[in-house]
């Protein structure tokens, strides 16, 4: 295999992106203790331009993560929408109302107008209020009343849902759960940290004092700075193997559509960035593989059976197991043939 030029390899915009990024998760890791590597995936999914799905119990900070996001970046601001079965989709985009004094309609906007939007317990919300978000989430752009308008950038969707309530809910279809980059959970702390926590509350929440440490063009430069990271073809292929044998499984009903390959391969590069690196490795790509495909499979009845037996998390593990016999990683010698020599 011919090896990569330096040229191909680098580029002058990651070191100053590592610094964005590194410079963002000390800051987010103020007032999240203890979640590093849960922080750094909501930020491989803001290096991407993506969105984050949590399924996670109440009270384990997801809020206070979405203002610690916005208030690290200078000049961002961030909004919570609570779903409830009445909310309306205006409620989350605006609308327009009719001034009397001018005599005529002007656009009131909602709280989606934003830099970082918390949509908490998105499953109690109606289908149609749950598909207007699906515009912001892909085009960056709310349509109403016939006039498009772009959102802020950056733009960072946390949505939530809450896995032991399922009364008066209305899950997401698939399509839609498919728009999300990657699903993820904060979970709770360990001891020693819930005791850190009480410790740093006691005079009110370390979140009042967090000051700005990036601006919104760094974070726009973090992004673009994803396309520079290396990924080899070897492991570009593996990724494709890995999406395409989700399709081949008995345990699965629907497997992972291209955008699955295309959010795993753009995963890996920020992922690598965010962990100070300039190329992709296999054991990025075996790190977020069920964040980025899991919520995007279609099980059987008799899979989601035998989870409910096992639980949830046992059986994802299972399922990454059975894809990855049909789609083995990469030989050990993989690594001879594309890391740079700088960094052997």
């Amino acid at each position: 295999m011919e090896r990569p030029s330096q040229a191909e390899r680098s580029s002058d915009r990651i070191p100053a992106a590592v610094d964005v990024a590194e410079r963002l998760l000390h800051n987010i890791e103020n007032v999240i203790l203890g979640k590093r590597d849960e922080v750094k995936l909501v930020l491989t999914a803001l290096a991407c331009e993506g969105h984050v799905l949590f399924e996670d119990v109440p009270g384990t900070a997801k809020t206070i993560l979405a203002r610690a996001i916005a208030q690290s970046v200078t000049g961002a601001s961030h909004s919570r929408i609570q779903c409830t079965p009445d909310l309306q989709p205006t409620d989350a985009t605006g609308l327009s109302v009719y001034n009397q004094k001018d005599r005529d309609f002007e656009f009131r906007p909602g709280p989606i107008f934003t830099s970082v939007l918390l949509v908490d317990e998105i499953n109690r919300a109606m289908p149609k209020t749950q598909s207007a978000l699906l515009e912001a989430m892909a085009e960056r752009q709310v349509t109403i009343d016939g006039v498009t308008r772009p959102l802020p950038e950056p733009f960072l969707l946390l949505a939530t849902e809450n896995p032991i309530e399922h009364e008066g809910t209305f899950p997401l279809p698939e399509a839609q759960l498919d728009r999300f980059f990657l699903k993820a959970a904060l979970g709770y702390p360990a001891p020693d940290e819930e005791l850190e926590i009480i410790r740093l509350q006691r005079d009110g929440h370390p979140i009042k004092h967090l000051q700005p440490v990036v601006t919104a063009e760094e974070i726009n430069e973090l992004q673009r700075a994803v396309n520079d990271v290396y990924i080899d073809e070897l492991i570009q292929r593996w990724i494709v193997d890995l999406v395409r044998a989700t399709r081949t499984l008995d345990e699965v009903a629907i497997g992972a559509s291209v955008r699955g390959s295309l959010a795993l391969e753009r995963a890996a590069r920020a992922w690598a960035l965010l962990d100070e690196r300039e190329f992709a490795t296999p054991d990025d790509v075996e790190r977020l593989f069920l964040p980025v495909i899991g919520h995007r499979i279609v099980f059987t009845p008799i899979f989601i059976a035998e989870a409910r037996k096992t639980g949830w998390q046992e059986a994802m593990e299972e399922f990454r197991r059975l894809t990855f016999a049909v789609a083995p990683r990469p030989g050990p010698d993989w690594e001879s043939k594309v890391v740079p020599l700088d960094h052997q």
